[in-house]
């Protein structure tokens, strides 16, 4: 019951509150058309946001994007419509509180999802917050986008890279996410090869200090010259050239690397057939004795 009075007496002290033009007011969505959204403010009159003061984004739909039961912050425009209203606008509102949440994002690394409105030189238009962004076509993938028209109308999920109030230049990339998730990815598929399994690989490319053999699915690793035979070599180029199909071992894998070696996979082989041949020769004299045994036999002894 006190706690009800309080909250009573709370509700009246508001609506006796004096609210001036430019001022920023937050109210609750009570009624959406597709004219107006009306708020109720705690005060004694309501709130009224023309649909066309409610964004600049040119995919933002009042009645598929508010809903009753919202917060909304908005900036008084008119203390009174004409009709015993305020006359708000969320648009001037964004101007003025959006970008110290875009500075959020950008501090926090926030993924946001966003859908492209527009194709523009050089790259994609996406609004964040009301606030219109830009993805550069060099950020939109892990590589280059030449051909930009598959992303209009697309979702992203994008990070803030550059908030600047002043000059309202809000810079967006999805880059740095994919980066991030290729990375992931690769790591896994590296933590999942066993040191020892023998993998069959193509030589990509030749360096001073080893070679590095594509293994495929998005995988390589690294030869290094002590391991490329058994002989001693100054360059990898004394008994490799890139293209070459070589079989390597895995040595081991460490923070996404795997180090192989072609010298482990002939030493392995070598042994084989060192032992295929003892066996071999020891059937063979196992066989002899047998032999030998069946004639002393035969003969009496």
């Amino acid at each position: 019951m006190e706690e009800s009075m309080k909250d009573y007496e709370k509700e009246l002290e508001a609506s006796f509150r004096t609210i001036n033009e430019g001022d920023v007011i937050s109210g609750t969505v009570i009624d959406v058309n597709e004219e107006e959204v009306i708020l109720d403010l705690k005060y004694y009159a309501q709130g009224v946001i023309k649909a066309e003061d409610m964004s600049d984004d040119p995919g933002f739909s009042v009645l598929s994007d508010v809903k009753i039961g919202d917060e909304i912050e908005a900036t008084v425009v008119r203390v009174d419509d004409g009709q015993g209203n305020i006359l708000l606008s969320k648009k001037e509102a964004n101007d003025v509180l959006a970008w110290d949440v875009l500075q959020g994002y950008l501090d926090e690394k926030k993924d946001i999802e966003v859908k492209i409105s527009e194709i523009v030189n050089a790259g994609a238009v996406a609004y964040v917050e009301g606030i219109r962004g830009f993805i550069p076509a060099s950020q939109l993938a892990l590589s280059y986008v030449e051909d930009l028209s598959p992303y209009q109308g697309k979702k992203l999920t994008v990070r803030v890279t550059t908030v600047d109030k002043e000059k309202k230049k809000l810079i967006l990339s999805a880059k740095e996410i994919l980066k991030e998730q290729a990375k992931e990815e690769h790591d896994h598929k590296v933590a999942m090869i066993v040191p020892g399994t023998v993998l069959e690989g193509v030589v990509e490319s030749l360096q001073p200090y080893g070679a590095f053999v594509d293994l495929k699915d998005g995988l390589s690793g690294l030869v290094h010259i002590s391991q490329i035979c058994q002989k001693r070599i100054k360059k990898p180029s004394e008994v490799l050239k890139v293209g070459d199909k070589v079989k390597v071992k895995v040595l081991n894998t460490n923070e996404g690397k795997i180090s192989l070696s072609i010298k482990a996979v002939e030493e392995d082989q070598t042994a084989q057939e060192i032992e295929e041949l003892d066996t071999k020769q020891f059937t063979e004299g196992e066989s002899v004795g047998t032999n030998l045994g069946d004639l002393f036999k035969k003969l009496g002894f």
